[in-house]
């Protein structure tokens, strides 16, 4: 019986093979000019880095949070595939706006403005860097661990790893993908095979070892003080998360696919692959009885061993080292597509020179070059950098559900098809801000070195932001306060009507001429659309709230325009275009209830003008 299961597993994916290399372009196509890749070569690509955490998560879950961990993998798995719908959701915003790529970097940039998109690119390239590095050492002492080669040699052979990868890259996207395919046959075989065997090899220690973790992971949530259920929660997922780091590499690349159709099913992809096979290899290998406390670092090629013989072990140590070495190519690739998008924002164009193969050989280099000295530096060694990974991947998921929410209840669904709800939104957000703070007070030192480095690129991106902003040539452009006092001086009618409009509220497309509208925007979230000459979009100054803005133009006109000159009036509205501006009220309404004191011969209204339409 488990001889024909065998020849089935391998007889089913031969065929899946076949049909998939059959198909005309399945991994690349040319359009517009340029090389693009369909949604099964991004899925392998990213899928590269997340097969890496099958070699070691299980045991660091286990080290952490002991048997328990089979089930907390299993939940950890689900959480990631629920935040991948939100990163989807993502996905379709940018390419709304305009925005190809990026990723966290250019959504906190849309949403929250630059000083967050900084700490966004910090967290996410930390995350990049130790992923390259860190799957080179691991892939070099994997490799050579059975071959008895001295240490000065591996430590060289590290440097050949990223010379390889760079190579990979500077030749070209598509080949990229080619490469990294015949790799991933090779791993589903592999894999397919450690499944079957791991399933065969179940017996009645293995499932009594099973049904104890069950007992374990249902006991931190039942019976006991809620508040105690959620921190287990969060202890659990903490220590699980890490086996699904990666997952962000599929957004950041998203100027690679032709449209956000092709990030959801590469999401799809994963979930029905690593999604699956990471917390099965996790249940099989840690309820196999193997002494766990003695196979920390080979735990996977062992278990292979007992269930499919010796030789199917070395292949499971071999298939480690080369799905690490292609880890280093996916932090490759997702990082190139990250720091081009900040060089093009802000006019770095000489790093971003293409060669005759459309790569952005500039950057590899640059890439190669810092790894190396990261490696250098650290000498090899894993643990700090771990912490820090693990920071760093945790902040960038909080700041990307931040976005999405506060993106969510300012502008709605009217400009996306693909929307989730908000409210599992909300949950998630809390969940992985709550997972950040345990991983920052557990693990202290990784998290003063990730500070430390934020702090460094977010020192520099402001400075940059200053005089190379992407929005300096929009706001050079806008209409300013003093264009506002020409047009009162301008009106012959005494009596004057300012009206505060937010951006995405309805338009009044008749207007008396003594009425202004006034719109304040941000220049990297709205786009001035002026419906006629009395509408004034002013953008929001740098460093000011939208209050301020307010104050600032009253100030101008009260001290511009002489009372005995105008009778102004001053008309807010009711807050109907968005959640956040409902959400809001209540501030809103403390700011303004104090301006009459401020400018006390201005009049003001708070009213909502209804339909022009007789009702039926």
């Amino acid at each position: 019986m488990e001889t024909i299961s065998f020849i089935v597993a391998n007889l089913a994916l031969v065929a899946a093979f076949v049909y998939i290399t059959r198909k005309k372009e399945f991994l690349s196509f040319l359009y517009n000019g340029k090389w693009m890749l369909t949604w099964l070569a991004v899925g392998i690509i990213t899928l590269m880095d997340e097969l890496t955490s099958i070699y070691y998560a299980p045991f660091e879950a286990f080290r952490f949070i002991g048997i328990k961990a089979i089930f907390y993998i299993a939940l950890t798995s689900v959480l990631i595939r629920f935040l991948s719908t939100r990163m989807v959701e993502i996905g379709e915003i940018l390419e709304k706006n305009n925005i190809r790529g990026g990723g966290v970097y250019s959504f906190s940039y849309l949403v929250l403005g630059p000083t967050f998109s900084f700490v966004a690119i910090s967290s996410i390239l930390v995350d990049y860097i130790l992923t390259a590095t860190i799957s080179t050492v691991s892939a070099v002492e994997n490799g050579t661990y059975f071959l008895g080669i001295g240490p000065e040699i591996r430590f060289f052979l590290k440097f050949g790893v990223i010379g390889l990868i760079t190579g990979l890259n500077i030749i070209g996207i598509k080949e990229n993908a080619r490469f990294t395919f015949l790799i991933f046959v090779f791993a589903a075989f592999v894999l397919v095979n450690l499944l079957v065997g791991g399933a065969a090899s179940l017996d009645s220690n293995s499932i009594d070892i099973i049904g104890s973790s069950f007992q374990s992971f249902t006991g931190d949530f039942f019976g006991i003080n809620p508040f105690i259920a959620y921190r287990n929660l969060i202890i659990g997922i903490g220590s699980c998360i890490l086996a699904y780091s990666g997952i962000e590499s599929v957004l950041q690349t998203a100027s690679l696919v032709k449209d956000w159709k092709q990030i959801r099913k590469a999401y799809l992809f994963l979930a029905l692959t690593v999604g699956i096979v990471t917390p099965l290899v996790a249940l099989f290998a840690l309820s196999s009885g193997i002494n766990l406390s003695g196979h920390e670092t080979d735990l996977i090629p062992t278990f292979a061993s007992k269930v499919n013989g010796n030789f199917f072990g070395i292949i499971v140590g071999v298939l480690a080292s080369i799905t690490l070495i292609m880890a280093v190519n996916t932090a490759m690739v997702a990082s190139a597509e990250l720091i081009e998008k900040v060089a093009e924002k802000y006019h770095f164009s000489w790093l971003i020179h293409a060669n005759k193969n459309q790569s952005l050989y500039r950057i590899h280099i640059v890439n190669a070059i810092f790894y190396s000295i990261i490696l250098i530096i650290t000498s090899g060694s894993q643990a700090v950098l771990a912490e820090m990974y693990a920071v760093g991947l945790v902040a960038s998921f909080a700041i990307n559900t931040g976005s999405l929410l506060k993106y969510r209840y300012s502008k709605g669904t009217k400009e996306i098809t693909y929307h989730t709800s908000k409210v599992g939104t909300l949950i998630l957000f809390f969940i992985l801000v709550s997972t950040l703070i345990y991983i920052m007070i557990a693990r202290p030192y990784g998290t003063t070195l990730w500070f430390i480095i934020t702090m460094v690129v977010l020192i520099l991106g402001i400075r940059i932001s200053r005089y190379r902003a992407p929005d300096i040539p929009v706001r050079r452009k806008t209409r300013n306060v003093m264009d506002l006092v020409f047009r009162i001086a301008e009106i012959e009618s005494k009596e004057i009507n300012i009206f505060f409009r937010r951006p995405l509220e309805e338009e009044h497309r008749s207007a008396p001429s003594n009425s202004i509208f006034i719109s304040f925007y941000a220049p990297r979230l709205d786009t001035p659309t002026p419906f006629q000459e009395n509408h004034f979009w002013i953008a929001i100054e740098r460093r000011l709230n939208l209050f301020d803005m307010i104050t600032s133009v009253l100030k101008t006109i009260e001290y511009e325009i002489p009372g005995s000159e105008k009778d102004i009036h001053l008309h807010f509205g009711w807050p109907l275009s968005s959640w956040l501006d409902r959400l809001s009220t209540g501030i809103m309404i403390h700011n303004i209830i104090k301006l009459p004191r401020i400018f006390p011969y201005f009049h003001f209204h708070m009213d909502h003008q209804g339909k022009q339409e007789k009702r039926p």
